[in-house]
Order: C-alpha cells, then structure tokens, then sequence
C-alpha cells in the first residue's frame, strides 16, 4: 500500500503564508480562529460548504460550521486526510465495525467506486460503496487474493459457493473432480482476469478448454476436471463424447490404459487400451458393425477400433462398403499386437482350425491368387480331402487348385471323378473332358470363420 507522499505542511506557513487576524474587509484567504482554520471571502464572509486550495495549491473542505474538515468524508466521495488536505491518487485504510476496508481516490480526488481500476499494473474492483473488493465477486466470474489484486491465469481455490470470507474454509458436499484434501480446486483467469466456464449453450456439464497447447476439462462452476467426463453431448451413451484428463488435468493423448467410464456397458475388461487424438478425442467407430473405413494408422501399423473405442484383435470381418456382402478378412493379431498383420500366417479361426492365409499390405485378406495358390478373403482355397482337385468361381473366375490349394495353370488333370480339367496359363478351366461349358464344375469358395462385432 501506498505511503502517504504529501508532506505535512506548517499549516501557519502553508494556509495563511503570512495572513494573520481578518479584519472586516480583509483579503480573501485562510485564518486561524480557536485552533481551527476557516476561511474568508473576499467579502470578509466566512466560506462554508465549499472547496479552497491553501498556499500549497492542495484542495482542502470547509464544512458546515465554516471550519477546515480533517480526516473526514467530504459529500460521501471525498476524502480529506490529518491536514485537511483532498486524497488524490492515494489509497485510504479505514476500520469499520473492525474490520479494515481499502478506498481509493483518483486524480480528481473523487473515491472510485463500482468499477475495476489499475494502480501501479494491477487490476483491484471496488464495490458501490467504494471498498476494495476481496475473494469471488462479480456473480463469481472473478477472483481477487487478500491483497485485492485481481487473478489471472491459473489459481487453486476454495469454489464458490463454499467459500467463506470470513473463515476461507470449505463447506462440506462439493464433489466436483480435481479438487484436493483441503477442498481446493483449479481455476482458470483470462487475461481479463474473467474466470472460464463451459458456454451456456453446450449440451453437457462439462467443456474444455485448450491452454498452452493442452486441452482441460470445466465444469458450470469452472472447476477443473479429472478423469472420464462426457464433454460433448451428456447422453453417456458413446465413447467419443468422452475424454480422459489426468491427475494434472491434461486431456490424454496417444496411447493410455485405463478402466473405462463406468457409465458405459459393453467392455470385457476392468482395464482396456484407449487411443486418444490430438484433441483429445478417443479413436472408435460410430457403429457397432466394423468398417475398413475405421481403421488408423499409428506410428506405422494399422488398428482398428470398435464403437467402444478398444482396437479389436483376432480374426475379424469387416465391411469394406455399405452392401451385405461388402465385407473381408482382417487379422488384428493377439490382442497384445491389436494391429493388422500382413503377409501368409498360419491363423486359427472362430471353428478351432488352423488355416494358411494371405493378408495384403494394408491388411485385407487377398482375394485371388498370390505366390501361386488360391485364397479368398484371404483364406487358402484347396482340394478338400480326397479330392485330387477342385474348382472355384472367384468373382466370375474358375480357377483349379490341387489338395495344397496350389493353382494348376496350363495343364491337364483328372479329378477324384476322373473328369480332365484344362486350364489357361493363369490356371482358369478352360474346359472338362473337352467341354467349355464348365460352370458346373465350379463351387463357391469357402469363406474364414472369423468373429464379428
């Protein structure tokens, strides 16, 4: 607080500067009469009610009984100190019913009141009365410390609502997140010293907010948040309404294991894998029915997440469009790979067997031919037991293969019936025992016995 920087004046040299008893008629001026100091108008009337500057040039009040107010309110917005003297620019420390109160004057010398004013680069609010506001103010949408200074940026605070001026203890029953043993919680200023809450118009209790690169989590009352919150729509009901913010109130990014939100059903674990994006936002599809267009890539392998927002493992099918029959293989590994596998693997399926099968660079079971043998969807295509050879219609296309699922091109052989298959360089049947009609010959592949959401 301000030291007091007007110097205590001789009041004889400083008021009257040489003026002594008035005479009817005398000059206007000031004058010392039983130890207090009035004033003359040029008329030789005493002056009453009314502001006169002394010799100092400092404004100074002369009240009702025509004497020189000290440490006195002068009209409920002024204030004159020990030596009369009208505070400008300074502040004022009075005690009322015990308690100290701050008033501050401007360069008018008129007490600021209702408003935010900046002294020496700091913010302070002064109510209608003109006290220095202390504490949550202002509908409690800012917040000013012990020394009246208004907060910016981050402060951990006793909310609102449990705050006591007096006793700055917490009420008990506040049970928002983030908080501390000593019912402290996290707030957030603006520059403008504005406390930031969730807009009045989002959906849910909760908004975010990202600062210095981070994204947090506020609830109505704009205290911080931890853990699972629903921040977009408040129906509880979907993994992507929802983010995770840590112990320090970051929003989770990459990779995290974590139990999921206890709103929601569906997850076979206490604890599962989460990606969450840049924003924040966790990866899933937006329908239980697994599509390739859901599949990410991270750090160089592909994942696919389910409408829980777990990567799914194991053999899968997905649709790869919005047909019945627009659908593939994928094998996500174990689940502790969780990511697509690529190239021939042996792969046991839903029925317990163990297959060879084929996966492209971007996952999908092949369909077709590759290094030689036939697959579909992946799954190798060959003679069943017994049978020497067999024909399949892949997409419109005959092709012949042995017990190994090896394509038989441009050859001629007999099946289990003793029927001769020829076939193309690229191992189609061209004909049986001669016949080009050879449709009859073909069956349908047979597809894998993989799981599906």
């Amino acid at each position: 607080m301000k030291n007091r920087t007007a110097a205590v004046l001789v009041l004889a040299a400083a008021l009257s500067f040489g003026v002594g008893a008035v005479p009817a008629m005398a000059a206007e001026g000031w004058s010392q009469e039983g130890g207090n100091w009035v004033y003359y108008d040029s008329n030789g009337s005493k002056v009453y009610n009314e502001w006169k500057k002394g010799a100092d040039n400092l404004w100074r009040y002369l009240n009702g009984s025509g004497v020189m107010a000290v440490n006195d309110w002068v009209d409920s917005e002024y204030y004159v100190d020990s030596n009369g003297i009208m505070l400008t620019d300074k502040w004022l420390k009075l005690t009322e019913d015990g308690e100290y109160e701050w008033y501050y004057f401007g360069s008018s010398g008129k007490m600021i009141n209702d408003t935010w004013k900046k002294i020496d680069d700091k913010w302070y609010h002064f109510d209608g009365s003109g006290r220095m506001e202390l504490g949550w103010i202002l509908d409690d949408m800012y917040y000013t410390g012990e020394d009246g200074v208004m907060r910016t940026g981050w402060q951990k605070l006793i909310p609102p609502d449990n705050y006591d001026e007096e006793s700055s203890r917490v009420v008990p029953g506040y049970d928002s997140a983030g908080g501390s043993d000593d019912g402290r919680y996290w707030f957030y200023f603006g520059t403008n010293g504005k406390k930031y809450v969730p807009n009045d118009s989002a959906s849910g209790d909760y908004g975010t907010r990202r600062i210095d690169g981070e994204y947090y989590c506020f609830d109505q009352d704009g205290a911080m948040q931890t853990g699972w919150r629903d921040v977009r729509s408040g129906s509880e009901e979907d993994i992507q309404d929802y983010m995770y913010f840590g112990a320090d109130g970051k929003a989770r990014i990459g990779w995290y294991s974590i139990e999921p939100p206890q709103e929601l059903e569906g997850y076979d674990g206490d604890v599962e894998w989460f990606y969450f994006s840049n924003s924040g936002k966790p990866k899933a599809s937006d329908s239980e029915r697994l599509r390739s267009s859901d599949i990410v890539r991270i750090n160089g392998k592909s994942y696919l997440f389910n409408h829980l927002g777990n990567p799914v493992y194991g053999l899968r099918k997905v649709y790869t469009g919005s047909g019945a029959d627009d659908r593939a293989a994928y094998y996500l590994g174990t689940k502790e790979q969780s990511s697509a596998q690529r190239g021939k693997m042996k792969v046991t399926e839903d029925n317990g067997e163990t297959t060879q099968f084929y996966f492209s660079s971007n996952g999908r079971g092949v369909t077709g031919v590759e290094d030689g043998y036939l697959y579909y969807k992946g799954k190798l295509q060959r003679a069943a037991d017994g049978q020497k050879y067999a024909c399949f219609d892949i997409d419109g296309d005959y092709y012949v293969v042995n017990s190994s699922g090896k394509v038989q091109k441009d050859k001629k052989v007999e099946n289990v019936d003793d029927v001769e298959f020829k076939t193309s360089a690229s191992g189609i049947l061209v004909s049986a025992d001669g016949d080009t009609d050879v449709a009859s010959y073909a069956e349908e592949p047979e597809e894998p016995y993989c799981m599906e959401e």
